[in-house]
């Protein structure tokens, strides 16, 4: 098993790592590709293809089973980080980590669904806090190897460690993984993807465009909402008909997972404006390399590694799971309103105590929720449930990464002009790629205008994060609570709850036998 675990944590590391890993070199990559005004493209690029690919991986998984789809995810991830670091332009980057997030969409998805197929429930808790910790690590790793390229070697390396770590998981998974058959037949909706693809492709560019490409007001923004919302109303539509929907109408009806979709977008979407923007303040506000704002973050990967792992200990010794999201979101909203406080002269002690809040508090929340939607359904629905969190895990941290991304963009545009002097003016927003080298290279008057600026424009970023992770505390609440069985089994639970507040009942049990791969 240990072995089967290690293939599989490395397929998760690899999708991990590349969230992770660009958050350092950001500054360097749109500076050496002259492309500020696609910053947030580099991660939304892929962000966006993980979201719509990750369904599709459930299904397909569903049909031809996970062993070997998940080793085509790998492929496809190996291929666009290859081409990923020999771009040449930002276009040519954006298109290759789009590339990169076809492959990524089924790694962390498919690697969570088949610790469902082959551990029992209960202990899962135990797994799925071990998956949070190579989370964790990657979240640590990532912004520590991204310096430490930036610094020594190339950016590009960021892209090109991939390849190795992708090798060792297709060798280790073909070797030793055995999964079992898919049960019966199934069928793809692919007119159900398609309109999903609609949908969410036009809201998220109105969160990009909104306001900076487009005014608000404008038709081509006005049309991309009327355009999303109408697609949204007809997906949902179709997938009530649709012989073998991407997202069964019978989840929603699931009140535990019905809650933690909820929580996971909320979540994801606060947890990215974590570390996307936390390294851009640490460079260009308090003028640190790369490599070291990858070392100043470990106190909140730190955390996040301690109650993520610890959690999924106690979950597997108790057997009930609901006080750790409550608590953990409680602390994310904490965390993201100290974070609120950063400022020229906030010490890098004070800034890791506000990062350590923040990262205990993340520790406690994903990988529970996945473990309480497993919980909850069918052995059946284990690879679309699992597909289902993961898609919105991934529209949370693409919506939250485009919506801080144009926030930091709006309100740095209200700054400048105003804390810059008139003369470089015109220079800065016309030109100025604002990465740590060019920011040093200004006179120091124009420099602190344009430090204040980042700091004012950071603040409003971490302030409207403090109600997105409170609403999550607010969903928190809600979820419901099955104890944890200790056989592996399948597990479906009744969606009605009694007047008395009872608990859901679990129904019919089925052991997972293990097959041919």
């Amino acid at each position: 098993m240990l072995i089967i675990f290690s293939g599989l944590m490395l397929g998760m590391l690899l999708a991990a790592l590349d969230q992770t890993i660009v958050a350092t070199a950001l500054p360097t990559i749109v500076g050496d590709l002259h492309g500020l005004n696609h910053l947030s493209w580099v991660v939304t690029a892929y962000l966006l293809t993980t979201t719509l690919s990750t369904p599709l991986y459930g299904k397909i998984s569903d049909l031809y089973g996970r062993k070997k789809i998940f080793q085509v995810a790998i492929v496809i991830f190996l291929i666009g980080s290859a081409l990923s670091g020999l771009a040449q332009n930002m276009d040519q980057l954006i298109a290759f980590r789009a590339l990169q997030g076809l492959g990524g969409g089924g790694l962390m998805a498919l690697a969570m669904a088949i610790i469902g197929d082959i551990v029992s429930p209960r202990e899962r808790g135990k797994y799925q806090g071990y998956f949070g910790g190579v989370f964790a690590f990657a979240s640590i790793g990532g912004p520590l190897a991204g310096g430490f390229f930036v610094d020594h070697l190339t950016w590009r390396w960021i892209f090109y460690i991939n390849i190795p770590v992708g090798i060792l998981a297709l060798v280790i998974t073909s070797a030793v993984l055995r999964l079992p058959l898919p049960r019966r037949a199934r069928t793809i909706d692919y007119t159900g993807s398609a309109i999903l693809v609609a949908a969410v492709a036009s809201l998220l560019l109105v969160t990009l465009w909104g306001g900076q490409t487009y005014a608000w007001g404008s038709a081509t923004i006005l049309g991309l909402i009327l355009f999303g919302l109408i697609s949204l109303g007809v997906f949902v539509w179709w997938e009530r008909r649709a012989p073998e929907p991407i997202f069964p109408p019978h989840l929603f009806a699931n009140p535990i997972a019905a809650v933690a979709f909820a929580i996971t977008l909320l979540v994801a979407a606060a947890m990215f404006a974590a570390i996307i923007f936390i390294p851009i303040y640490l460079q260009l506000v308090d003028g640190v390399s790369p490599a070291l704002s990858g070392v100043l973050l470990l106190p909140l990967m730190g955390g996040m590694l301690v109650t993520s792992i610890g959690s999924g200990q106690i979950v597997s010794r108790i057997g009930r799971y609901k006080v750790f999201p409550v608590v953990g979101t409680a602390l994310m909203t904490t965390g993201m309103w100290l974070l609120s406080h950063l400022g020229p002269h906030t010490s890098h002690l004070t800034a890791a105590e506000y990062m350590v809040v923040f990262g205990l508090g993340m520790g406690m929340v994903m990988q529970i929720v996945v473990l309480a939607v497993q919980n909850s359904v069918s052995r059946d629905d284990i690879g679309v449930s699992t597909s289902a969190i993961s898609f919105f895990r991934n529209i949370g941290a693409a919506f939250g990464t485009a919506l801080f991304g144009t926030i930091l963009t709006v309100r740095l545009g209200h700054w400048l002009p105003i804390l810059v002097h008139s003369r470089t003016r015109l220079s800065l927003s016309s030109s100025f790629t604002i990465t740590p080298r060019a920011l040093h290279a200004l006179s120091p008057a124009v420099r602190a205008g344009v430090i204040e600026s980042f700091v004012r424009s950071l603040h409003v970023v971490f302030l409207v994060g403090v109600p997105v992770a409170g609403l999550a505390f607010v969903f928190a609440l809600f979820l419901r609570e099955i104890p944890l069985s200790d056989r592996r089994v399948e597990t479906r639970v009744d969606n009605a709850v009694d007047g008395a507040g009872q608990e859901l009942g679990a129904r019919s049990a089925v052991a997972v036998e293990a097959g041919a791969g």
